[in-house]
């Protein structure tokens, strides 16, 4: 494992992945920094979503460890296609691009929805040697405020595909008074954080041609890994593989809540620290120094594969 000292600069270098889904090129932007074992961070899915939002977590991590940071296909420099944006396809890219890049299971960081594809790929022969999930959830936003009404929300989703009053429909939810609302709601713990740079950098990503597509199937559900809790929860038991959850204090009531019933019912490891959804982003410096106290418990301690972990 390289070290290097806390002050010394880790730059990220830029490549891209090649992949193919249904016969259609898409391209995987991704980041590199540092060097050593490997660790990939997988950033939350949301309207803004990109890689930008691990920078902090990666810069911290990459003074011990080799660190892949990725943008999802829809989001950040990657591909932005035109097409249905489903679960598959974002399981098939994650799994081709491990497979590509790793050739031993990885330690795989993932905040937010991102979960769920690191926990279902976990079922198999799994693709991570360890995994840790930063506040994470299983539906999207309007299922989660708004109840189970998935037929409707494909309409919608149906009608921001479409041009003009999709792309109307899209203005509406990514102007800078809106984003600002929503990090204030559930996005950043303190409001200090949310300044007008960070908002203007946030609404930019927004702006890229078909950015609504993917957007809108995150926003509507069509992206949830997991359909029902009972699906989220049997991932978790047994656990396939070492889990530490973290969990923000600051919270939404219903994320809160979700993985608390994980903290309760299952074997994963949890540490809890300031923040709500976007604490990887707010905080961190805090949540680096968890996941390092963790991974060097785990290193210490090799474990045979078993249901339970103690690490």
């Amino acid at each position: 494992m390289s070290e290097h000292s806390p002050t010394s600069p880790v730059l990220p270098e830029l490549r891209e992945h090649r992949w193919s889904w249904k016969g259609k090129a898409m391209t995987l932007a991704y980041e590199v920094m540092g060097e050593g074992k490997p660790i990939l961070l997988l950033p939350a899915l949301s309207s803004v979503s990109s890689r930008g939002e691990m920078r902090g977590l990666a810069e911290q991590l990459a003074r011990s460890y080799q660190v892949y940071t990725i943008d999802w296909i829809g989001f950040g420099d990657s591909s932005r296609p035109a097409v249905p944006y489903t679960p598959a396809l974002y399981e098939s890219c994650l799994r081709n691009f491990v497979q590509e890049m790793f050739p031993e299971p990885v330690v795989v960081i993932a905040a937010g929805h991102a979960a769920g594809y690191v926990m279902e790929l976990a079922q198999r022969q799994p693709p991570w040697d360890w995994a840790v999930l930063v506040c994470p959830t299983w539906r999207g936003p309007l299922p989660t405020a708004m109840g189970e009404h998935r037929w409707a929300y494909r309409i919608l989703q149906k009608l921001v595909g479409l041009p003009l009053i999709g792309q109307v429909l899209y203005f509406l939810n990514t102007t800078r008074g809106f984003l600002a609302m929503m990090y204030r709601r559930h996005v950043f713990a303190d409001q200090r954080n949310i300044t007008p740079e960070l908002i203007q950098q946030k609404q930019k990503l927004t702006k890229v041609k078909r950015s609504r597509f993917a957007s809108a199937a995150f926003v509507t559900g069509e992206l949830d890994r997991a359909k029902s809790r009972e699906d989220w929860l049997s991932w978790f038991q047994p656990l396939p593989l070492p889990v530490m959850m973290v969990i923000g204090e600051n919270m939404p009531a219903k994320s809160r809540q979700e993985v608390e019933v994980l903290a309760h019912f299952s074997g994963v490891q949890v540490y809890r620290m300031p923040g709500s959804l976007g604490l990887h982003e707010e905080y961190p410096e805090q949540l680096a120094a968890g996941i390092l106290a963790f991974l060097e418990k785990y290193r210490s301690r090799r474990r045979p594969r078993n249901p339970q972990f103690d690490l």
